[in-house]
């Protein structure tokens, strides 16, 4: 992870060389416009642990950091109640992720929805060439059956011009998307087609919240589920997350 990396690598050097500031907003955007995340700040503020502020990146990264911006962690913060750890951190980057998600337009994304009103949905970052991604579509229609809907968004493994790539611009530019969603991942060969999609920019959204294989699944609330689920249990899931 780019975070962690340039963290691990410059974080004990600017103890001397970055100056103190009165406010400590100041003094962290300092020390954090020095290490070049690459990662805008969505907020700084105090954390529940005394002394110590975190900072809200976009796409739900979560640091903690000393009131001068001089010393800071990644990692995840707990709170202990009646004797159980609640992950503090955890829940904070699952209500950033759920905030870039419900913002992805439904006409943008490839939707089976079951015959009644859903009881939950799930939002999938999928590559038509993804073995298991082609395990779970077909398990579509059982989800479907137990009351979650599935939002496909694009998420091409092997990047932009690549044959998943491809693929997935050929499905949302055809006029029955579902349809065009069944053929490609029953390893069809989907005919070309080009018209303005947002299949580059959702890639570049998973890459944003951290995602880095496929299937990736994006619960109602934010928490992310690397990684192929069977039917009954991710439904589940998707149930207690809603």
């Amino acid at each position: 992870m780019r975070v962690t990396r340039l963290i691990a690598g410059l974080a004990l050097g600017l103890a001397s060389t970055i100056s103190l500031a009165d406010d400590p907003d100041q003094a962290i955007r300092k020390t954090l416009d020095a290490l070049e995340l690459g990662l805008p700040i969505e907020s700084i503020g105090e954390s529940p642990m005394n002394g110590i502020y975190q900072v809200q990146l976009k796409g739900g990264r979560m640091l903690y950091t000393s009131a001068d911006g001089q010393y800071l962690m990644q990692g995840y913060l707990y709170h202990v109640q009646n004797g159980k750890p609640v992950n503090l951190t955890e829940q904070a980057e699952s209500r950033s992720i759920a905030k870039e998600i419900n913002a992805i337009p439904a006409s943008e994304m490839v939707v089976f929805s079951p015959k009644e009103p859903a009881k939950a949905h799930i939002t999938v970052f999928t590559d038509t060439d993804c073995g298991y991604c082609q395990k779970l579509h077909s398990e579509v229609p059982e989800l479907n059956r137990r009351g979650i809907e599935v939002r496909y968004v694009a998420f091409p493994r092997q990047g932009i011009g690549s044959h998943g790539y491809n693929s997935l611009v050929s499905v949302w530019c055809s006029k029955d998307r579902q349809e065009a969603m069944n053929k490609a991942k029953s390893r069809e060969e989907l005919p070309a087609a080009k018209c303005d999609n947002p299949v580059a920019k959702q890639f570049e959204l998973g890459q944003l919240i951290g995602v880095n294989g496929t299937p990736a699944i994006v619960l109602g609330n934010g928490q992310m589920i690397p990684g192929y689920q069977p039917a009954p249990q991710l439904a589940k899931l998707a149930l207690e997350a809603k």
